[in-house]
């Protein structure tokens, strides 16, 4: 496997049969549409197992799926199938919406090989690939978590951010919710964003067909946002779910030195002592 953070859905459709690969449908409901169901249950990828985002989290928190202690990630992963040295393919069933966020959790608690299938599972059905309802029975295994520390950012690190300029600050949302023009879709929060913080809505990324953009396009799209591609970036969005999608676009770009703001605009905009720009960057 190459370093490159994306397959194909020809390179799955190979190696689907490889004994030391796991599928991981994650799924996370849109925000929009709270209560809309998973299509696991109907319809997944052969021997794919379920990662619920909202199930696999810090269950102590206030905040929407933070992550998990180590401890509770490894069980989890361990009740899943998922262990040690394998080979891990995520996708979704939207294409590119919770995928990354379980890809950028699985190596930030230690897994060293995590993809995302490129264009997830409407592209898989739209080539006609094996689906089914089966719930496939795998016996556990044995995953070491081992935290990441650097990939994640929290509250008092962003805070930093915005007065130092010590990380760019990269926002997901939409331009209209950056600017603070469009209401927040999570009741209670500020509209606008960050001091200093720039925006790359995550769409830009995602090309008509439901696949990722090229590394040539990608570098023209960050740089046009205003990122210093060589330069700490800290991606951040609603709730540190669509902030993951520009992480793995950086990844594609061979930038190493990110972090996820997990909290994101929830915990942000949710204060009362945090400071809140709104307009044009």
């Amino acid at each position: 496997m190459s370093d490159h953070p994306l397959v194909s859905t020809q390179w799955l459709a190979d190696h689907l049969d490889s004994p030391d690969l796991v599928v991981v449908n994650a799924w996370m409901p849109p925000v929009t549409h709270p209560d809309a169901p998973p299509v696991y249950p109907n319809a997944h990828i052969p021997g794919a197992v379920f990662f619920d985002v909202n199930e696999i989290c810090d269950k102590n928190s206030d905040l929407p799926h933070m992550l998990p202690a180590p401890h509770v990630f490894s069980s989890a992963m361990r009740k899943l199938g998922i262990g040690d040295g394998q080979t891990i393919v995520v996708y979704d069933d939207f294409g590119f919406y919770s995928a990354p966020r379980v890809w950028w959790t699985l190596r930030t608690m230690g897994a060293d090989s995590v993809y995302v299938l490129d264009g997830g599972f409407p592209k898989w059905r739209a080539e006609n690939r094996p689906f089914t309802d089966d719930v496939p029975r795998k016996p556990q295994s044995h995953f070491t978590s081992r935290l990441n520390h650097g990939a994640v950012a929290n509250l008092a690190q962003v805070r930093r951010s915005t007065e130092t300029g010590d990380r760019q600050l990269l926002d997901a949302r939409s331009a209209d919710r950056f600017a603070g023009t469009a209401p927040e879709p999570r009741a209670g929060l500020r509209q606008g964003h960050m001091p200093n913080a720039l925006n790359l809505p995550f769409t830009q990324l995602i090309k008509e067909d439901g696949t990722f953009r090229a590394r040539t396009d990608l570098e023209v799209i960050y740089k046009d946002a205003g990122v210093d591609l060589q330069k700490p970036i800290t991606t951040t969005c609603g709730s540190g779910v669509t902030a993951a999608i520009l992480t793995l676009g950086l990844t594609v770009l061979g930038v190493r030195d990110v972090s996820v703001y997990d909290g994101s605009w929830t915990e942000w905009g949710g204060r009362d002592d945090t400071e809140v720009v709104t307009g044009e960057p």
